[in-house]
């Protein structure tokens, strides 16, 4: 029987009524009328790859009197990711490549969240604090491609790539334009969620085992009635000293930024009447020369002492007015000359937020965690090392004496817990990015684009595993044995987790004696199985090291032979900085196009059983660190990494070899 009454229905009523079926809509299942409907359509022009898409929002109807002209589309799906920032982007790959199908939905119609074109933030993470590794994973996958693709440094591109990355991931479905707005809940676990495109005219709803939020407002944990955690709490509430910078009960702003083009002649600039004026005094500690011109200002932030989720149309306009203002001063004030030849060549216009809502977990992370308590817990998942970075909830706005942001402490790194992605109310329910569980003081370290990233995969292989095997995140979390097995599961993935080594019982490279044909002398072959792949800051303990000129050969040879069928490489792509970005002062610092120390050919040659040779691999042009090669199995008595050609570097630099039956 239709349910005719969703309109009157207010949103709590709405929520409550999980005995409803479809959250008060009544499924009508209606079959697409023809068999090539079914399967995605032979609409003339359509790709292969435009067929899955449109085979993958093929589902049920549902009735919504009160949207006549919305196309109604059910979708299930192992797992549900909202958010397309790089967390969300992570979180949605790392899912997929686990085996679980998955949706990933983006309110917007660009991937990246804060680094995407409509934002323009450069991510950044560990490297900052130059302790000889950066993150690794998913995220460097995609910054290394990025850095290959995308040497003009074009923002639009690094749209581009992100999007190829999703839209080509097999399993992953993605919803762009698309916001959730609903979530259905029974027995204690979120069971849909509605999302629409007005965009497309469409409304979803969609169903899954397991859900991570990803959306740096806790879009679902909100929907679901999650307890969420905002604002400063200041000193009293976690013990930490550093909480009472700012003020409290207040946000960090959000930022509008902006990039500049040199013309190669005088550019005048001319500011609407709405721009704010701009003083000498107002930049006190926003000196326009510390960055360079060509992209600016992080510290041009406004809105933290509002509520910088509901009042964003408030914000983006003083924002606009701050920055056209301060472009105003540095054009025609004649204090900085250089800028004559200099326009806007971008400027945002969705105000970047840093802070709205985190999500309740079954661990708050807080500062005493950062600063050596991780090392205690038995739950590490992931590398972070950004500075306690607090900022005036008053932005722009602040007092004169005060300076927009303070590095409030220091750190090397640290590793962030599970339980702090994992949801207190709900069994299935994971968060990555800016919502996860902490304190709002260590929100100012992990809020960091690329832990964020981190963070996302970590908590999409996790949503995945546990779609599969029918349990809840909780269950890893509070089983020693299933999470030791998830971590090595994570570090075979390549997540970096300060301090903790490979002792995967089924990587047959542990049990190989390691050799090579010629190797420095602090890098020895056996470093390959050392557990790591990287490295302290000038350091070579875990790396192998030849000259390419030899063509070097790495062996690994067991005493009996072994069945294989698969070898992962973890290869050395430096460790400078890997990002996009227009600043002057950071753009200088990164390789751009493929990092010279990266093997880019190379062979991989096995000796079976018999004493013949068989080639597994023959690789060229190869720019990533990870590197995983399935291949039929064989009984191998040992296998050969034949280095060929870098990319540039004299040497050739492995990090670790892994072999699996």
């Amino acid at each position: 029987m239709e349910n005719r009454d969703f309109d009157k229905m207010g949103r709590r009523k709405f929520l409550s009524a999980s005995t409803m079926s479809l959250l008060g809509y009544s499924f009508m299942v209606s079959l697409p009328a023809k068999a090539e409907d079914a399967a995605g359509g032979e609409k003339a022009g359509i790709t292969p790859l435009g067929k899955k898409i449109e085979s993958s929002l093929a589902g049920r109807a549902f009735d919504a009197s009160g949207e006549p002209n919305m196309e109604k589309i059910a979708l299930d799906c192992d797992v549900l990711v909202a958010g397309g920032g790089l967390a969300g982007v992570c979180a949605a790959i790392a899912s997929a490549r686990a085996g679980a199908k998955t949706v990933l939905v983006q309110d917007r119609s660009r991937l990246g969240g804060n680094s995407s074109s409509e934002g323009r933030m450069h991510p950044l993470g560990i490297w900052s604090h130059k302790v000889g590794w950066r993150e690794a994973g998913i995220l460097e996958e995609i910054k290394l491609e990025h850095s290959v693709k995308n040497p003009q440094m074009s923002w639009e591109m690094w749209d581009l790539v992100l999007y190829d990355k999703c839209v080509s991931e097999k399993n992953l479905t993605l919803l762009l334009d698309t916001s959730v707005y609903l979530a259905e809940t029974a027995d204690g676990r979120i069971k849909s969620v509605m999302a629409r495109s007005d965009h497309s005219l469409k409304i979803y709803k969609i169903s899954a085992k397991q859900f991570v939020d990803c959306t740096g407002d806790a879009r679902i944990a909100m929907e679901a009635g999650a307890t969420l955690m905002s604002g400063r709490e200041g000193s009293k509430k976690y013990g930490e000293e550093l909480a009472d910078i700012y003020e409290l009960g207040k946000h960090l702003c959000a930022s509008v930024i902006y990039t500049s083009k040199d013309c190669g002649k005088p550019t005048p600039f001319t500011p609407p009447s709405w721009a704010k004026k701009i003083t000498a005094e107002d930049l006190k500690f926003r000196d326009p020369r510390a960055s360079g011109f060509g992209m600016g200002y992080a510290f041009i932030s406004h809105g933290g002492m509002a509520d910088t989720l509901r009042d964003t149309e408030v914000l983006r306009f003083e924002l606009l007015s701050i920055i056209l203002g301060v472009w105003d001063y540095i054009k025609n004030s004649g204090k900085f000359p250089e800028t004559a030849n200099l326009a806007l060549d971008s400027v945002g216009m969705i105000p970047a937020k840093r802070d709205t809502y985190r999500v309740l977990g079954e661990h708050i992370f807080t500062v005493h965690d950062i600063k050596g308590k991780w090392r205690e817990m038995p739950d590490q998942i992931a590398a972070a090392g950004w500075a306690l970075e607090d900022q005036t909830s008053k932005g722009f706005y602040a007092e004169r004496h005060k300076k927009p942001a303070i590095f409030a402490g220091k750190i090397d790194y640290y590793n962030i817990p599970f339980g702090s992605l994992v949801a207190k109310d709900f069994p299935n329910l994971l968060m990555a990015g800016r919502d996860i569980s902490c304190s709002h003081m260590a929100f100012s370290s992990t809020r960091i684009m690329n832990t964020c990233a981190t963070t996302g995969q970590v908590s999409g292989t996790a949503a995945a595993l546990c779609a599969a095997e029918g349990i809840s995140p909780k269950d890893i979390l509070k089983s020693p044995e299933k999470f030791s097995a998830f971590q090595q599961r994570m570090l075979r993935d390549g997540v970096i987790i300060a301090g903790v080594k490979n002792s995967d019982p089924l990587d047959l490279a542990r049990s190989a004696k390691i050799s090579a044909s010629s190797c420095a002398a602090s890098a020895k072959p056996e470093n390959v199985v050392s557990g790591m792949f990287y490295d302290a800051l000038g350091s070579c303990e875990n790396r192998w090291i030849a000259p390419i000129i030899d063509k070097p050969a790495l062996k690994l040879e067991w005493d009996s032979p072994r069945e294989i069928s698969k070898i992962i490489l973890n290869l050395d792509t430096g460790c400078r900085m890997l990002t996009i970005t227009r600043q002057p002062n950071f753009f200088k610092r990164l390789a751009l196009g493929a990092q010279p120390e990266c093997l880019r050919d190379y062979r991989i040659v096995a000796t079976l059983a018999d004493g013949s040779k068989k080639t597994l691999a023959e690789i060229k042009g190869n720019y990533q660190k990870r590197a995983e090669h399935d291949f039929e199995k064989v009984a191998a008595k040992s296998v050969e990494l034949e280095c060929l050609a870098t990319n540039g570097s004299d040497t050739a630099s492995v990090f670790e070899v892994r072999v699996y039956a």
